[in-house]
């Protein structure tokens, strides 16, 4: 069945050129009136959404692919998420937890603790965002192990604010004219498998990226008595969708536990369901010190949260703190949200991201564009490439599939240099599943002649 077969009975519904009139009137407001840095992709202006639809305000629908960058797990506006949100606000909407009390706040608290992916007891730090997250695990590292020493990886991205900024590698903009950043960082090699050297052993790979810090970066230009803690994505969000092999994970947590450092696994992105475990990190068999939560854990609603074992949240009043941070809004809206992932989005995650990995995997050898499928769960990058014997990267062709998927109906983004990033609601379906497939591959065809 073709493309155009399959989304004249479900799927996107596009009634006008894009952008339609109304988009180009606020597209021409933004334009004078928001701030440069943002980047945009595609120029939809979102009116209203459901499950995995998005609205536009010229009334076009589309399947969201990318759930506002992984943040919407139980679907745009799921109906649980928003009873919880509407009477927890007809309630009350602040008090601040800084300085007050929220039953809610130790509610959330004893849930998390339950799925943790470390041994308890635990303690929950309250934020805003992602970044937030780390900035508080960052400060609590230093704090906790009277360290100054931070170790991230080439390809990561931590967040924007200098502490989270100093940590991200995945491109240059994101750091170009900040300087002087948090001193302290140190930046090592992350193995992307795909692009390991030419002849090399994938897990001999692995374990080297990892002995780097120990039999190189030791050795040379970091005492390792100084360093507080490694910072790390189970898998690389904004590096590529790039997964961490097992056997690099384990490696970091015997390198941590041989020198007493912390490992922090950052799971804004790559945790709260999305690849079929409650954590990804879980896949690998390592229990982290400290974990950072964001995106999906509250389906949309502002909440970053810093986990971590107990006796490492040591620090006294006043040393760090948030006035929004635990929001009881944003907290009814997270327990909600855990409602629905442990009663259906988890387990549908991993069987449609199987489902599509199936689907796709057999991709690198039919498109001569395609490099390679990756991924967990809903979690999946596809690797565009210009040369597959060189594995150039090619963002132009990328981009170009990005967009020829938003005019037809479905909303993708990219990661990395030259990846498609994939990332629908946990609760999507097969059927739509197959519906954005079939677009996307439709795509690459157009994009690689």
């Amino acid at each position: 069945m073709t493309s155009t077969a399959i989304l004249s009975s479900a799927g996107p519904k596009i009634k006008t050129q894009l952008p339609g009139p109304n988009a180009r009137r606020v597209l021409e407001a933004d334009a004078r009136l928001i701030s440069p840095s943002y980047t945009r992709s595609y120029p939809l202006v979102a009116k209203r959404g459901r499950g995995v639809i998005v609205e536009d305000v010229d009334d076009n629908e589309f399947l969201d692919f990318s759930a506002g960058i992984a943040v919407v797990s139980t679907g745009h506006c799921h109906p649980e998420v928003v009873a919880a949100i509407q009477k927890q606000a007809g309630e009350l909407i602040h008090m601040s937890g800084t300085d007050f009390y929220y039953e809610s706040m130790t509610t959330l608290a004893e849930r998390l603790s339950k799925v943790a992916p470390m041994k308890g007891p635990h303690r929950v730090y309250y934020g805003n965002s992602g970044t937030e997250a780390i900035e508080a695990a960052l400060k609590l590292a230093r704090y906790h192990t009277k360290r100054q020493g931070i170790i991230a990886f080439y390809g990561a991205f931590h967040g924007r604010t200098m502490g989270a900024l100093s940590l991200t590698a995945s491109k240059p903009q994101q750091r170009r004219r900040f300087a002087p950043l948090v001193p302290g960082v140190t930046h090592v090699p992350y193995p992307n498998l795909y692009r390991r050297p030419e002849g090399s052993d994938a897990k001999q790979y692995a374990m080297d990226c990892a002995r780097f810090i120990e039999e190189k970066l030791f050795k040379t230009t970091l005492p390792p008595e100084e360093v507080a803690a490694i910072f790390v994505e189970a898998i690389q969000g904004e590096g590529g969708y790039v997964v961490a092999p097992a056997e690099f994970m384990q490696e970091l947590r015997r390198i941590c536990d041989k020198h007493g450092i912390l490992l922090v696994v950052d799971e804004v992105q790559s945790g709260s369901g999305r690849t079929g475990k409650w954590w990804a990190v879980e896949h690998t068999g390592v229990e982290p010190d400290i974990i950072t939560v964001a995106k999906g854990i509250a389906s949309g609603m502002p909440l970053g949260i810093t986990i971590t074992r107990a006796e490492i949240m040591d620090w006294v009043p006043g040393s760090h703190a948030s006035t929004f941070g635990g929001n009881p809004v944003c907290i009814a809206a997270a327990l909600a949200t855990m409602d629905v992932l442990e009663r259906e989005g988890i387990q549908n995650a991993a069987e449609v991201g199987d489902y599509m990995m199936q689907r796709m995997k057999p991709w690198v050898e039919k498109h001569a564009v395609i490099g390679d499928v990756r991924g967990r769960g809903l979690m999946i990058g596809v690797e565009i490439t210009r040369d597959k014997k060189a594995r150039t990267p090619a963002s132009d062709v990328r981009d170009k599939i990005v967009e020829l998927a938003f005019e037809r109906g479905v909303l993708f983004l990219g990661a990395g240099e030259s990846s498609v990033r994939i990332s629908p609601p946990l609760i999507v379906s097969r059927e739509q599943a197959d519906i954005a497939m079939t677009v996307l591959e439709e795509c690459i065809v157009l994009a690689g002649k």
